[in-house]
C-alpha cells in the first residue's frame, strides 16, 4: 500500500513516458504493416479489373488506393514525431541530471572554500617550515655530540694498538723473508722462527692492512 501513495521522481515519470512512446511506435508500425498490405490487395483488384475493362470500378479502386497511401505516408511522419519526442525526453532528462550535478559540486566547492582560509593556510605553511628546522637543527646537534662520545681517547688507543701489532707482524714477515740476508741474521737472529710460529701469509697481513684503510 505503500507504493502506491508513493511520490514518482523524474526518472519514474520518464520511464512511463518512454515505454508509453515505444507502444505507440509498435502500434504505428503495425498499422503502416496492414496498410501496405491493403495496398497490394488495392494494387491486383485495380489490375483485375483493368483486365475486365470495368473502368468505374479501376477508378474507385484508384482513389481508395490514392487516400490508402496518403494514410500510409502519415504513419511515417507520425513515426518520426514519436522518435523526436522520445529523444527530446532523453535530452532534457540528461540536462536535468547534469544540472543537479553542477548544483551538488557547487555546493561542495562552497564548502571546501569555506573551510580553506588561505591566512590561516598560509600560517600552517610556516609554522610546518619553522618546525622542520627546528628538527633539523637537533638532529644535527645530536648527531655532533655522538661524534664526540665516539671518538674518544679510547678508541684511538684501541687503534694505535692493533696498528702497532699489525706492523709488528709485518717487520716479522719481513725478517722471514730476509733470513739470508747478512743484516736480517744480525738483526733478527731468530726470524725463520718466528715465521713458522706465527703462521701469519702475505695474504692474511693484506687484508688486515685493508681493513685497517693502511695501503
Amino acid at each position: 500500500m505503500a507504493g502506491i501513495f508513493k511520490k514518482k521522481t523524474v526518472d519514474d515519470v520518464i520511464k512511463e513516458q518512454t515505454k508509453e512512446l515505444r507502444g505507440t511506435q509498435r502500434q504505428i508500425t503495425r498499422d503502416r504493416a496492414a496498410l501496405e498490405k491493403q495496398e497490394k490487395q488495392l494494387e491486383m483488384e485495380i489490375k483485375k479489373m483493368a483486365k475486365t475493362g470495368n473502368k468505374e470500378a479501376c477508378t474507385i479502386l484508384a482513389k481508395q488506393l490514392v487516400q490508402l497511401r496518403r494514410q500510409k505516408n502519415r504513419t511515417y511522419a507520425v513515426s518520426s514525431k514519436v522518435t523526436s519526442m522520445s529523444t527530446q525526453t532523453k535530452l532534457m532528462n540528461s540536462q536535468m541530471k547534469m544540472a543537479g550535478a553542477m548544483g551538488a559540486t557547487t555546493k561542495t566547492m562552497q564548502a571546501v572554500n569555506k573551510k580553506m582560509d588561505p591566512q590561516k593556510m598560509q600560517q600552517t605553511m610556516q609554522n610546518f617550515q619553522k618546525e622542520n628546522m627546528k628538527m633539523e637543527m637537533t638532529e644535527e646537534m645530536m648527531n655532533d655530540t655522538l661524534d664526540e662520545i665516539f671518538d674518544g681517547s679510547g678508541d684511538e688507543e684501541e687503534s694505535d694498538s692493533i696498528v702497532n701489532q699489525v706492523l709488528d707482524e709485518i717487520g716479522i714477515e719481513i725478517s722471514g723473508k730476509m733470513v739470508n740476508a747478512p743484516s736480517a741474521s744480525r738483526n733478527h737472529p731468530s726470524a725463520s722462527t718466528s715465521k713458522s710460529d706465527t703462521g701469519i701469509s702475505d695474504e692474511d697481513i693484506e687484508r688486515q692492512l685493508k681493513a685497517l684503510g693502511v695501503d
